[in-house]
């Protein structure tokens, strides 16, 4: 999504900054770099040079041309004016993406004090991220997706006020999330699919992503109702698989900003709050295989934007008329009667008696609900 941003990232930061900065392009005329050149083209080029030796393994050749002082010119190398001085040129950019490249990360990285954009998808960069990483001040955007980086979450990057795009999923980190992610300035953060074990939070609701994705961990916990609060921001919500339990709160209807809302294969449970009809941007909703149970709202699937609704491998009981007039939906495996595809009055009143926890009310639930609705 915001993975081929290079110039155009850099562009922004340093405008933060009232500066003009243009790339080189191939019809001007690179600096040549020398050892005389100024320090932070010498530091970087001692920063990138441990980085090669840390590589093991390049089978596209991304490296290959990392050789002499000119680092301007090296492969996924991007030079621009320093921001603090027109006339000092500094390495800005780095964009490795898809090279299949393994190694680690070296300390000596840090070395890149100008740093705004470091791109390293679809790698298979190994290790931890060096604690040395804290004092890239300048950077901007971090991309570590699809990589083999372990251990926790790493705490360095807890340190960079100017970061405003994280995305470290699919690696393999793990333990809990530090409560510190949540109070930086970040407009997008992907942490799925690593094996990170702990709740969320409290405090996310200080985050002001507009993008926030967690799917395919085990946060092992109830919803957190205070994503809730972070209506004025939040876009897209993305916590499939992630372990989690309880009700969606009747608040969920102030993240009215958001287009996606997917809770997929959890293990949540109750009916879905009529607030829901209030998430007005919504375009893609999903709520497939967990224990919700009850009749669907008539405001979600009128909801004006609504494209596509999944509530497939649940308990809903009925569903409006409306519903049905939606674009794209699929309701398999539910309780109403007289749809294709739908779990067996048996199966329907055992699974609701377990969730009220015996009784009549599972029974009578799905009796009284039958009928689809208008």
């Amino acid at each position: 999504m915001r993975t081929n941003l290079k110039s155009s990232i850099i562009l922004a930061l340093w405008a933060t900054f009232s500066l003009l900065l243009s790339f080189p392009t191939p019809s001007l005329q690179q600096p040549q770099v020398t050892p005389s050149t100024g320090v932070r083209l010498q530091n970087a080029y001692v920063a990138l040079q441990a980085w090669k030796k840390a590589i093991n393994s390049d089978p596209n050749g991304f490296t290959s041309n990392w050789n002499g002082y000119d680092v301007c010119s090296y492969k996924g190398v991007y030079c621009a004016n320093a921001p603090d001085d027109s006339y000092v040129m500094t390495v800005a950019g780095i964009d490795l993406n898809h090279g299949n490249i393994s190694g680690s990360l070296p300390e000596e990285l840090d070395l890149l004090t100008d740093l705004a954009l470091l791109h390293l998808n679809s790698n298979r960069f190994f290790g931890t991220i060096p604690s040395s990483f804290s004092h890239l001040k300048l950077l901007h955007e971090i991309d570590l997706s699809n990589n083999l980086f372990c251990g926790e979450f790493p705490k360095a990057l807890l340190c960079l006020s100017s970061l405003k795009f994280l995305d470290i999923r699919y690696n393999h980190f793990e333990g809990s999330i530090p409560s510190a992610v949540f109070d930086l300035k970040l407009d997008a953060l992907f942490l799925n699919n690593n094996n990170f074990t702990s709740t969320l939070p409290t405090n996310l609701a200080n985050s002001p992503v507009s993008v926030f994705v967690v799917a395919n961990n085990n946060l092992n916990g109830c919803f957190p109702a205070e994503i809730t609060k972070m209506g004025a921001t939040l876009q897209e919500i993305i916590l499939m698989n992630a372990g989690l339990k309880g009700c969606l709160p009747s608040s969920i209807g102030e993240l009215n900003k958001a287009t996606v809302f997917d809770v997929s294969y959890n293990e949540l449970t109750g009916t879905l709050p009529e607030s829901m009809g209030k998430m007005e941007s919504l375009e893609q909703l999903n709520v497939a295989h967990n224990k919700f149970y009850g009749k669907i709202p008539y405001s979600i699937c009128s909801l004006p934007k609504l494209e596509n609704f999944t509530y497939s491998y649940n308990y809903f009981c009925g569903e409006p008329l409306q519903c049905m007039r939606l674009q794209d939906r699929d309701d398999k495996y539910n309780c109403p009667p007289l749809r294709p595809y739908q779990r067996s009055p048996e199966e329907c009143g055992a699974g609701l008696s377990a969730f009220f926890g015996g009784g009549r009310g599972g029974g009578e639930g799905w009796e009284e609900g039958g009928a689809i609705s208008g």
